[in-house]
């Protein structure tokens, strides 16, 4: 199987890297404790089965779970897979030096034991209704080796070997990897299902763009499966036309295409450091102007013109469930030129000439976002209404490898957030939304003391957004866990913290005759990919 991802993959470690093109990369040699299906249900992976208050594997009172494990599973070393993994896993996200981008979804857990090869118990602070969150999923919730990653924590783990050519449990081992480039697998031979997955090699290809990588599958068959196919829905039409070698998929719940505003300044240097929370952005840490941008984003246009069936225009920055948009978030925030310049007016950023200015400092913006054909023309549609009202703003295009990488020294990475605005798609990898709000709690904004590696890029804080958001965290009642839900997202809007843009599905192709996908909102496309075969 011919697999083509148009970002290209750059690390095999999802605890040290934000970039979907490297979790899902890593997917076919990493397993969690249990995943997500397309009826959003938890469904077994290394677990035995799924814990609940009837089976005894929830604690009555919220404070512990304990997951059985199934017998026999090897590493694809040969080493056998016990609980004292996990419980290495748990050590390892949380280890400070290391740095991990999972930190935070394990922040609610006390402590991760072993009372056997077979059986882990997580005991948590105190009641925690994201009992599941832990230890699934395909992004935060892998398990890895500790006898591969015991000597690859704190200063080494940045460089360690083992991001590069991991051992796992899943279908898959890698056979060679070129970071930037490539990736091979084949076989597990220590896989636990006899019959094996259908394909017996992989061979994964990263970079160049999603009309390309649509063409190579729907025109020239050169390619089996080609991911995020972030196109104009006029050449997906055509692409799969008559004569087309291939179908498409729609992937639910890719997340929200948005531009994040920096509430920092990330011009000026503070202790070797930009966007620095010492340094506030000179107007983006006002939020009156950031509700006059708001104004300036025309949504309606982009969702239309630039991803069709593929994406609906959309106000909030989460879309997935629905129960957790407010009901005046939804149809907020509407496009008007003249109404966002009127809005900047009152800040007193003056017009002289064509652009504003304060007090001497130009409104100016650097604005930047993966190379992508249809991201560039999403910037163009904004560029056009920002300079119209007044804001003079420079585009910045950057390879995804480097984007999405967690390479600390690049400064081109978007944890890095050395520009004024920046835009990307994310995503929830569990229906449970207490790791997505987590995001823009103050104690997880990326530093150069946590190497980038933390989640808040925005630089937001605010101690009311993290209070309603950390009793969520403790909130057994699901209805009033989803009021704070709902809560916290209502906050983040009225601080216009970012500006969602539009609510994608996720298209991908594959080749005539492929089947065995399952297009769940939270896991990944290639989370099963055992099952896929070809008739």
């Amino acid at each position: 199987m011919k697999i083509l991802f148009w970002q290209a993959p750059t690390i095999l470690n999802p605890y040290l890297s934000n970039g979907t093109k490297d979790i899902e990369c890593a997917r076919p040699v990493y397993e969690p404790l249990a995943d997500f299906d397309v009826n959003d249900q938890l469904v077994p992976w290394l677990a035995e089965d799924i814990p609940s208050l009837e089976n005894g594997g929830v604690a009555k009172d919220g404070t512990s779970v304990t997951w059985k494990l199934k017998s026999g599973i090897k590493w694809s070393d040969g080493q056998p897979f016990t609980a004292k993994d996990v419980v290495f896993t748990w050590k390892y996200a949380i280890d400070k030096e290391t740095a991990t981008v999972s930190a935070e979804t394990y922040a609610t857990v006390k402590n991760v034991e072993a009372p056997d090869d077979t059986t882990v118990k997580i005991t948590f602070n105190g009641p925690t209704p994201g009992w599941y969150i832990p230890f699934t999923g395909y992004a935060n919730g892998v398990i890895i080796a500790e006898h591969i990653f015991k000597d690859g924590m704190g200063a080494q783990a940045k460089n360690f070997p083992a991001n590069l050519k991991p051992v796992g449990t899943g279908p898959y081992v890698v056979t060679d990897f070129k970071p930037g480039d490539s990736a091979a697998f084949k076989i597990n031979d220590n896989w636990r299902d006899a019959s094996g997955p259908f394909y017996d090699t992989i061979e994964w290809k990263g970079g160049g763009d999603a009309t390309s990588a649509a063409r190579a599958v729907l025109q020239t068959g050169d390619f089996d499966i080609a991911w995020n196919l972030q196109i104009e829905p006029s050449i997906l039409n055509q692409l799969t036309g008559a004569g087309s070698k291939g179908k498409l998929g729609f992937q639910p719940g890719f997340g929200v295409e948005r531009v994040l505003f920096n509430f920092t300044d990330p011009n000026k240097e503070v202790d070797g450091e930009r966007s620095s929370i010492k340094a506030p952005h000179p107007f983006l840490a006002d939020k009156a102007v950031r509700l006059a941008i708001c104004m300036l984003g025309d949504r309606k246009t982009m969702a239309e013109t630039l991803y069709g069936p593929a994406g609906k225009p959309t106000a909030a920055i989460l879309n997935a469930p629905e129960s957790v948009i407010p009901a005046d978030v939804k149809d907020d925030w509407v496009f008007d030129v003249t109404k966002g310049s009127a809005a900047l007016d009152a800040t007193g950023w003056a017009k002289s000439g064509q652009y504003r200015a304060k007090n001497g400092v130009p409104m100016k913006v650097v604005y930047s976002t993966t190379v992508n054909s249809v991201r560039q023309k999403e910037q163009q549609i904004l560029k056009d209404a920002l300079e119209k009202a007044g804001i003079q703003t420079e585009l910045k295009s950057v390879d995804s490898s480097v984007f999405f990488s967690s390479d600390a020294g690049n400064p081109d990475t978007a944890s890095h957030f050395y520009t004024d605005l920046e835009m990307y798609t994310n995503s929830l990898d569990n229906p449970d939304s207490q790791s997505y709000f987590n995001g823009w709690l103050s104690d997880q904004i990326p530093s150069k003391a946590n190497s980038w590696g933390l989640n808040n890029t925005n630089r937001y804080q605010n101690p009311d957004y993290d209070k309603v958001v950390k009793a969520a965290a403790v909130e057994m009642d699901p209805a009033k866990r989803t009021q704070l839900f709902m809560q916290a997202q209502e906050i983040l809007h009225k601080d216009a913290v970012n500006m969602p843009l539009v609510a994608r599905l996720g298209p991908f192709a594959f080749k005539t005759g492929m089947a065995g996908f399952a297009e769940s909102a939270w896991p990944g496309l290639v989370w099963n990919i055992a099952n896929w075969t070809k008739s």
